[in-house]
């Protein structure tokens, strides 16, 4: 399976190269038919087709050589910049000498400037847009992996530093745990402080999003370490050991953990990781929700409008309903939805408690009298759920995953329960498509960590394809 790094290199290089044809395919048509006389028009010699070709095969030789495709995240835009100018400049020079070698002296000069105009115009746009993308994309705290250090000496200096001297790593250590209560609070490298000690480490793992746990003291140093070990397996967070000759002190045996050896910021680590390793299908599934949540909003943008105004004059209160969803690994964010409730539902749900009709720290009522009328129809299509494309393109959610749970919920939930906070949460998954409010709670939790478990892109488009007809009839498959 690919990598990530080669899936998006190669999406970067056919755009590029598309670009390259464009341009040159608009500086052909500019110099035939759109300048003013007597500049219009253009000779049928040489083949401009094999012009194409030329260029199209020293562009893509160029652009590898001058490192086109490169992370964005570990230079400044200035680099890229002088990548271009150098990548655009070796292209028009080696084209014009294999053109010379083949004796084509008769192409038009003033359709090649335009052709060098057009293409360092569009690819430097591009340049543009993708390191705007990037740099906001990476900005956002959503997108950092929050990293929880056991250890303060040279070896969690070392990976501190290491992670803190690269401006744009994907991240972020909140802080470390020590073995002794009285070096709390001391600063470890950088801004890094020790935030408690491992009596401290269930509690930390279930208040803050963390994705990974690095063990960097010595496990012989850790009493009980194979319980902190498998706890944080089973609520599904990856662990990292920077490698001792003590491993064999774990004496633990993963369960549904896989063992690799992975770089962190340079430093050699062993992960336990619950989750796939399938990078590049994850890639893929990435740019899916992206480009179908994008052309999804924009197709549906009518159907929203008219949604909005059956909801504005049928009830009071905004049209949409904004509520804190927890993602992954419990990061908070706004989930949105057309508000299919009267203004002060929150307020009343207290005094329906007792009527809840599922077990669990879920609250669910079939005939919920704060469900207005067009609400009633929203819920059965599952249309109040399209403004979470919004939080797709935000990157808090995902087309399909575990729905994402209140906050409220979450503090309930037991250890093995947690693991379902592992991934990003979905539009859709298994339980909407298995009978939805008829589904103990118990089997959704398992339908969603099945679903973790037997993940793949094949999985998802099954998924996308079952609620179809969940979404149409208001019933499971």
């Amino acid at each position: 399976m690919l990598k990530k790094s080669q899936i998006l290199a190669g999406i970067h290089l056919c755009l590029d190269m598309g670009l390259l044809m464009g341009s040159f395919i608009a500086a052909y048509f500019t110099k035939k038919y759109l300048l003013p006389a007597p500049y219009a028009g253009i000779s049928t010699i040489p083949n401009y087709y094999v012009v194409l070709l030329l260029i199209l095969m020293t562009g893509y030789l160029s652009f590898n050589f001058y490192g086109f495709y490169r992370s964005y995240l570990k230079v400044p835009f200035s680099d890229i910049i002088k990548r271009l100018i150098k990548g655009i400049t070796c292209t028009f020079l080696f084209t014009l000498l294999l053109l010379y070698v083949m004796k084509a002296s008769e192409i038009s000069r003033i359709m090649f400037t335009l052709f060098l105009v057009y293409s360092f115009t569009s690819l430097l746009i591009s340049k543009i847009l993708i390191y705007s993308f990037v740099s906001l994309h990476h900005k956002r705290s959503y997108h950092h992996k929050n990293i929880l250090v056991i250890g303060s000496r040279e070896r969690a200096k070392e990976l501190i530093r290491n992670i803190k001297r690269k401006n744009r790593s994907s991240y972020h250590v909140i802080g470390c745990l020590d073995l002794s209560d009285e070096q709390v609070g001391k600063r470890v490298a950088n801004d890094v402080c020790i935030i408690g000690t491992m009596q401290n480490f269930h509690r930390i793992l279930e208040e803050h999003p963390i994705d990974e746990i690095v063990f960097a003291l010595p496990l012989a140093l850790i009493k009980n370490v194979k319980d902190y070990i498998a706890f944080a397996e089973e609520v599904g967070i990856n662990i990292r050991l920077l490698p001792d000759w003590q491993l064999h002190k774990i004496m633990h045996e993963p369960e549904k953990a896989r063992v690799s050896f992975q770089n962190i910021e340079g430093v050699k680590t062993v992960l336990l990781s619950s989750q796939t390793r399938q990078e590049g299908a994850l890639f893929i599934k990435f740019l899916l929700d992206y480009s179908v949540a994008g052309l999804a909003a924009l197709a549906l943008l009518p159907l929203f409008c008219v949604i909005s105004v059956a909801i504005k004059l049928t009830s009071k209160g905004p049209v949409f309903f904004c509520q804190t969803r927890c993602g992954k690994y419990g990061r908070k964010f706004p989930m949105i939805k057309f508000r299919t409730m009267v203004a002060d539902a929150e307020k009343i749900k207290n005094k329906l408690m007792q009527h809840n009709e599922v077990d669990g720290p879920v609250f669910k009522m079939k005939n919920d009298p704060r469900i207005t009328f067009i609400g009633r129809i929203l819920r059965k299509t599952s249309l109040d759920e399209l403004p979470q494309l919004i939080n797709i393109l935000r990157g808090e959610m995902s087309l399909v995953g575990p729905r994402p749970p209140i906050p409220d919920e979450v503090e309930q939930y037991k250890p093995w329960q947690r693991r379902r906070l592992s991934v990003k949460p979905g539009l859709t998954c298994i339980w909407q498509v298995s009978g939805r409010n008829n589904v103990e709670f118990k089997s959704w939790m398992n339908m969603d960590l099945e679903y973790i478990d037997r993940w793949s892109l094949w999985l998802d488009f099954k998924l996308l394809f079952y609620t179809i007809p969940a979404v149409l009839f208001g019933t499971g498959k």
